[in-house]
């Protein structure tokens, strides 16, 4: 499709069944793949560990996989619609994917943000109906499917006249938009669109004139307003969305044209929730405008829940305000979260430093456990590492803490907030280097596999890691408590006298146990994990006493050492304190219930 024009969501809609939203996002388990890296549907050869960095043999081969990973690798939806029964067994009941939409035509953009047409699937990719079977697919087995969107930039599709293109706040001149070569020859003003169609350009052709874009250059200062909200994103072209403030906030005609994109997309594709990219960099007025309009839009349709993630780097204060202002549903990458989930398992930082996210904030009151249960995407490895400038890496690149793998993943799914995994985390993928290529290895193998590997794929479903990972997703399913209860950490004692809060002491690592409860209606639920790498650890956990009696048995209904499991411990009181007796494995993890 050229135009809007031509989308007719009535006719798309007319007697068609969509498939509901969830009643609580916050019982989901997502789970984010990048389309180009995770699966081409072709996977032969299954990883072994004698493959491992089979890339290095020489300089030759070690400089194609270099190459590679900054191209198109070739993963594609149907790809991920092969790996629907993989993602099921594993327990993900929510997808997110990266942006699908075409991409410039002349730049490897693989990732999916240098959009050039907002109303079609690029082709290395696949097509609209690849992206339809995907989600009949993965609505057949009960997983729901979030695309990644992006309001406030285009790819590369124009030239500025000037060279010096920094941000000054000034507007600059557009000399041409890019023709499919990336050539500055497609005039700004009457350009012929059956020439420059398909590939020159931006699409829909409602978008292809000078006032779709700021036009201020890219951006220097990227904390400063209104530079960040104005400036482009190096060779992305800043959209235009707006003026005013968020209340009588006068959407641009570039905005509605992108609103009524991703109204189509919903429609035919029946997706299920968006993942705003950059929320930052949008005006608040504008990110109000399209959720509201797609909120509003889905309820038609019988999508009463639909849900639109909003990345809103930064702390606490700018994410309530962006939620309560925006009619956004859920935050990701507040109060540097992934940082301390990881450092706080690998005994670097202080496990209160995490604990204490959740709670004593002013801005939220009594409210503050159901907003970070129901407003806050929890996770750790992603694709960008932005909070690692210098040396992005996975969880396990560090090999001195590594087999903790089990546990960052323990805290992710089972304290406050929606975990969501990203691809690769669950075989132990371990990219690091100076770039992001690194931590987006290709799953499927290719010429760009990770553990630095060629031509061997990584859909092992009986890897430990995997299947530890499936147990836990399937005792949070179980059990409401993990899922909407409140989070209380705990002190512990090893000695049965001392009880304190865990503390890392000095530069070393903190090499011992975390405990924390999660409360619902009466009843109480008990997590520890040991971040002591060769040591079993027993410690004794304070219960709440007004829920619970000395006496009561308690049973491991789960641990990443199954030897553990089924074991069953009593309560018992030390002075005024009720506590349960708790043996955690070591570099593992344990819940325990009341029987």
């Amino acid at each position: 499709m050229r135009s809007i024009n031509e989308i007719n969501l009535k006719e798309i809609t007319k007697d068609r069944e969509y498939y509901k939203s969830p009643e609580n996002w916050e019982d989901e388990i997502l789970y984010f793949l990048l389309v180009d890296r995770f699966s081409n549907g072709e996977e032969s050869e299954l990883y072994s560990y004698t493959d491992y960095e089979n890339i290095l043999y020489n300089d030759e081969s070690e400089k194609i996989w270099e190459e590679f990973g900054d191209k198109w690798n070739g993963g594609t939806l149907k790809g991920i619609k092969s790996k629907i029964g993989y993602l099921k067994n594993m327990g993900v009941t929510a997808i997110w994917i990266s942006p699908v939409f075409r991409q410039v035509a002349f730049e490897e953009s693989y990732h999916g943000y240098g959009i050039q047409n907002f109303l079609d699937i690029d082709p290395n990719f696949g097509t609209r109906e690849d992206l339809k079977e995907l989600v009949d697919e993965a609505h057949r087995n009960g997983i729901y499917v979030i695309v990644d969107i992006i309001l406030n930039h285009a790819g590369n599709v124009f030239s500025y006249e000037e060279t010096d293109t920094a941000y000054n706040g000034n507007q600059f001149n557009i000399k041409a938009f890019l023709d499919k070569n990336g050539e500055p020859s497609i005039p700004v003003d009457n350009p012929s669109f059956d020439e420059i169609w398909p590939e020159g350009g931006v699409w829909p052709q409602e978008l292809m004139n000078r006032e779709t874009f700021s036009r201020k250059g890219h951006i220097i200062n990227w904390d400063i307003y209104p530079e960040y909200a104005e400036g482009d994103f190096y060779s992305l072209k800043n959209i235009y969305t707006g003026n005013g403030d968020y209340t009588e906030f006068n959407p641009s005609e570039a905005l509605k044209v992108l609103t009524e994109c991703y109204k189509y997309w919903i429609a035919y594709a029946d997706i299920d929730g968006f993942r705003l990219d950059t929320v930052k960099h949008l005006e608040q007025g504008a990110t109000r405008y399209f959720s509201t309009e797609i909120h509003e839009y889905t309820k038609t349709i019988g999508k009463n829940n639909f849900y639109i993630i909003g990345e809103i780097t930064g702390g606490l204060e700018f994410a309530v305000e962006t939620l309560e202002k925006t009619g956004l549903n859920a935050a990701l990458g507040i109060n540097k979260i992934p940082e301390k989930l990881e450092n706080v398992t690998k005994g670097y930082t202080d496990p209160v430093e995490f604990f204490d996210i959740f709670k004593n904030s002013k801005l939220l009151g009594e409210n503050e456990n159901t907003w970070y249960r129901d407003n806050v995407i929890t996770m750790f490895d992603d694709h960008d590492m932005v909070i690692y400038h210098d040396k992005k890496h996975r969880f396990c690149a560090d090999k001195n803490t590594n087999s903790l793998i089990v546990n960052a993943l323990f805290l992710n799914l089972f304290s406050l907030g929606i975990p969501c995994v990203y691809y690769g985390t669950e075989q132990g993928f371990d990219g690091s280097g100076d770039r992001e290529k690194y931590v987006r290895e290709s799953m499927f193998g290719g010429e760009f596999g990770a553990f630095r590997t060629r031509g061997k794929h990584f859909f092992d479903d009986n890897n430990p890691l995997y299947l530890n990972l499936s147990k836990m997703c399937k005792v949070r399913k179980e059990n409401l408590i993990l899922k909407q209860g409140r989070q209380y950490q705990r002190e512990i004692s090893y000695d049965g006298v001392e009880f304190s809060l865990p503390h890392k002491l000095g530069d070393g690592r903190h090499e011992g146990v975390v405990a924390w409860s999660r409360i619902l209606s009466q009843d109480e639920m008990v997590m520890a994990m040991n971040s002591h790498i060769e040591k079993d650890l027993k410690v004794d956990v304070p219960l709440d006493p007004g829920i619970n009696k000395e006496g009561e048995e308690f049973r491991c209904i789960y641990s990443s050492e199954a030897s553990f499991e089924g074991t069953v411990v009593v309560s018992f009181s030390i002075g005024e304190r009720l506590v349960l007796p708790v043996n955690v494995p070591k570099h593992g993890c344990v819940i325990y219930s009341k029987r």
